[in-house]
Formats: structure tokens, sequence, C-alpha cells
């Protein structure tokens, strides 16, 4: 049965932050599928301006954890700080991780793991800017591409994709070995 993780974003996005690891999960046979509070198509921003656009299969309201095997969090700033004001999307963190599955956030991502209180005595990365926040929100926080524990994956930036992408889809393909 083939594999599916869901991506959770909205406008501005960092675009290489969704692509890349999306492309990478693809390649592998792992299906993906985009959500998000927006229909149609989210607008990507790459590097200082805006980006390309990639289109939306799912409302966010009308997926659940159940139907995936993991959840990815691309980063960008706007991103994920609309993303933690929205309950479903937090919630959706939450409900990943009570299943059992994992949950990769990279750059300013993590920011929907410390609204959901996921961090809380994990070992995690982000952007610099966010690492007080992961502080304060309990989490044990390093500076390295790649962070793993349990069932969070986090990493820093765009540089550490091939790193994150490589982690998920091992995550992914252990998780389909133990099932």
């Amino acid at each position: 049965m083939t594999k599916r993780v869901l991506i959770v974003a909205t406008n501005g996005f960092e675009q290489s932050e969704l692509t890349g690891p999306r492309d990478a999960l693809n390649q592998a046979g792992i299906e993906t599928v985009i959500a998000s509070p927006e229909s149609g198509e989210i607008k990507g921003w790459q590097h200082t301006d805006w980006g390309d656009s990639v289109k939306v299969d799912a409302s966010l309201d009308s997926v659940s954890a159940g139907d995936f095997d993991a959840l990815v969090l691309p980063g960008g700033q706007m991103n994920p700080d609309v993303l933690r004001t929205k309950p479903e999307a937090v919630q959706l963190v939450r409900d990943f991780l009570a299943a059992g599955k994992p949950v990769a956030a990279i750059c300013h991502g993590p920011w929907l793991l410390v609204e959901a209180d996921a961090v809380r005595g994990k070992t995690v990365t982000g952007w610099p800017s966010i690492r007080t926040d992961l502080r304060n929100a309990g989490a044990n926080v390093v500076d390295q591409e790649v962070a793993v524990d349990g069932l969070l994956i986090t990493s820093r930036k765009p540089d550490d994709i091939p790193a994150f992408s490589k982690a998920v889809i091992e995550a992914v393909q252990e998780a389909a070995a133990d099932a």
C-alpha cells in the first residue's frame, strides 16, 4: 500500500521547504497531499520575494491523521505564524503524535510544535530566531542539520532539506516496516 504524507501550508511558505521534501518523498514512492486553510493555490516565498504557487489538494478541515503516515510542516516566517493561529492545524499536530506518526518541521515550522505543546523534553532544532521560543516551550535546542527525537523530526533551514527529507523518508519507511 502506498504511503501518504500530509504537508500543511498556507501562503508565505518557504518555497524550497515545501517543494524539496515533497519532491524527495514523491521520488521515494511516497504520495504527498498538500492541505491548507486556503483553496485553489497557495503562493510560496522565495528568499526575499513571492515565489511560485502550488496546488492545494485538500482543505485543512477535511484531513485527518488517520489517513496519512506522517505530517510535514514547511517553514517560512509567514506560513507557520498564520498556521499556529488555526486550531485545526494545531490539532493535526497533536493527532499525528497521539497516533504515533512522525511529524517533521523545518525552519520556522516548529512554531506549530510549540503551539501544540509537542516539544517539551524533546531535542529539536529550528531557525535561529525561534530557538528561544523552543527553549521557552521546554525543548532541548541543538544547532544541527536535522534532529530526530522520537516522532519529531526538525531542521534549521533550506540548506538542510536533503538531510530533512532523508529523515522523513526513513521515518515513513520504518513505520511501514513496523506495521
